[in-house]
């Protein structure tokens, strides 16, 4: 955080791409000389254990003279920082709800599963970012394409722009949460709908239970004691 308390507001690029998603030397490369000419201070998050990786932050560290490789970070107090500009994000939905949340403009750089129509959240629904374009011959986002879509997140008037409705989708996130918001009420709907259907199968539970078990064959001692009833009992008091 020293690092970042170092810098001016919206001026740094955060990059990161989770804890899944797995870069090809040639797409780390294009990144690194991206980052490079942008001539922006950046973080980026490297995970460590690779060995092309490893090369990369190397030679990064080697010719770098205004960004800062690690491998973690806490991301969401490093989104909430007012010195960074920009997220360049693999959209996964808890960091696309972190950049969303947090108020920050976002490089959209999809890789697999849900991540494609996440980016098309960020760049066409909310317009709180760009979405990477990849060169249809190798399938990766060349060093002048990083360059633009940061260029197009933090300057003139679509930066502009971008930061507005990042700054707005933010106030409605939050206000979701709040008690009485719109996910609030609906978390809370959606766990009344749960207790409501558990309850109803533990009454068919224990009804068919005194079919099985009627009261006539067991005395109320032998019949509320035994192992199937106490389980019974401890489920329902969660509710009664």
């Amino acid at each position: 955080m020293e690092w970042l308390n170092s810098k001016t507001n919206a001026s740094v690029v955060y990059v990161s791409f989770g804890s899944l998603s797995e870069l090809s030397k040639p797409q780390m490369e294009a990144i690194e000389n991206g980052l490079l000419e942008s001539r922006r201070p950046f973080l980026w998050v490297i995970r460590k254990g690779e060995e092309d990786k490893e090369k990369i932050m190397a030679t990064f560290e080697q010719k770098n003279q205004g960004g800062l490789i690690v491998p973690w970070c806490s991301q969401v107090e490093v989104l909430s920082h007012p010195s960074v500009g920009c997220f360049v994000t693999h959209c996964g939905w808890n960091s696309t709800l972190e950049g969303l949340v947090a108020g920050i403009p976002m490089v959209a750089f999809p890789q697999w599963s849900d991540q494609p129509t996440n980016a098309k959240l960020i760049q066409d629904v909310w317009r709180t970012g760009v979405r990477v374009k990849v060169s249809d011959e190798d399938g990766i986002a060349k060093s002048e394409e990083i360059v633009r879509c940061l260029e197009t997140v933090m300057e003139g008037e679509s930066g502009e722009e971008m930061r507005k409705a990042a700054k707005r989708w933010s106030v409605l996130s939050r206000e979701a949460v709040k008690d009485g918001g719109s996910s609030d009420r609906s978390v809370r709907a959606f766990m009344e709908e749960i207790v409501q259907s558990l309850d109803r199968a533990l009454r068919r539970i224990c009804r068919s239970l005194d079919r099985i078990v009627p009261s006539n064959h067991l005395g109320a001692k032998s019949r509320t004691s035994s192992p199937a009833w106490i389980c019974i009992k401890r489920i329902l008091s969660i509710w009664f």
